[in-house]
C-alpha cells in the first residue's frame, strides 16, 4: 500500500493523465483564441468627441486631455490615428438640430 504523498509524486499517481490532450492545438483558429493576450494599436478604438462648430478645438472640462473637435479637425485627427495603426474611431456628439 502506497501513501498519498507517494501517489502524488509518482508519474503514475492518482489523477495523473496518461495521455496528453491536444484539443486546444487542433486548428490555427483555436490556437489564436487560446494564446497569450497581446495588444497592438489595431486592437484599440479611439473615442472622438465632435461638435458642429467649424475650426474649433474645445477642452472637455471633466476629462483632461480630451477635446471636442470640429469635423475638419476630427478628420485630421482620424488620419493621424490611422497613421499610428488605430483602425477604428468611435464618434460622440450632440447635434444642434
Amino acid at each position: 500500500m502506497t501513501s498519498l504523498l507517494e501517489q502524488i509524486a509518482s508519474p503514475r499517481g492518482a489523477g495523473f493523465p496518461t495521455q496528453r490532450l491536444r484539443r486546444l492545438r487542433r486548428s490555427q483558429a483555436i490556437r489564436n483564441l487560446t494564446k497569450e493576450t497581446t495588444l497592438s494599436p489595431s486592437d484599440f478604438i479611439y473615442p472622438m468627441f465632435v461638435t458642429q462648430d467649424s475650426a474649433q478645438k474645445r477642452a472637455v472640462g471633466s476629462m483632461p486631455g480630451i477635446y471636442q473637435l470640429s469635423p475638419d479637425l476630427a478628420a485630421k485627427e482620424t488620419e493621424e490615428a490611422a497613421s499610428l495603426g488605430v483602425k477604428a474611431v468611435l464618434l460622440f456628439g450632440i447635434p444642434n438640430e
